[in-house]
């Protein structure tokens, strides 16, 4: 009897860019010098990378995103308020820090997903059907919105959840019961 292993899945391999002293940046694939606004395209094709210091191999990758946003937000038509980053600065060193960052990205995720359906099933939408489509509530509208408000609300729960119980062991470690 034979005990062969099953060959593990191959992971597409992640493009690795450096980015060196002088600021440059350098993709190691193309074996060429790229800008932030090339970087900005990988992201855009859902391209796997890294960025890392050319120096001490340091991983990189969150500041350079959040370069581009910063260019992005500078350069015209901003995505964010003054109040919404003001509020997301507020939750830096807040207990709740860590539950806000994974409760922005899930509702980034589940709106890139509504997006995704409705440009699919836009694409099968002759200009009559768009036009009746914009012009009255549309049940396949309220079901994919419905869907949305129901996952926002079920990580909401989930988050107080969590904070719930954050508060009471720490108030338990304290000797405080509730």
């Amino acid at each position: 009897m034979s005990t062969k292993k099953a060959a593990p899945a191959v992971q597409p391999a992640q493009r690795v860019i450096k980015k060196y002293p002088n600021r440059r940046l350098y993709d190691t694939d193309t074996s060429t010098y790229i800008t932030l606004a090339d970087v900005k395209q990988l992201v855009m094709d859902g391209q796997a990378f890294v960025v890392r210091d050319a120096k001490n191999n340091e991983d990189l990758t969150r500041s350079i995103l959040l370069q581009i946003i910063l260019e992005e937000e500078a350069g015209g038509a901003p995505m964010f308020s003054e109040a919404a980053l003001s509020n997301i600065i507020r939750f830096y060193g807040h207990a709740a820090q860590g539950f806000m960052g994974s409760y922005l990205e899930k509702h980034v995720q589940a709106f890139a997903e509504m997006q995704a359906k409705l440009a699919e099933q836009s694409k099968q939408l002759t200009p009559e059907m768009w036009a009746q489509f914009m012009n009255m509530q549309n049940p396949l509208m309220q079901g994919i919105m419905g869907s949305y408000v129901e996952q926002s609300k079920t990580m909401f729960d989930k988050m107080q959840e969590q904070m719930q119980k954050q508060t009471e062991q720490m108030l338990g470690a304290f000797g405080i019961k509730r």
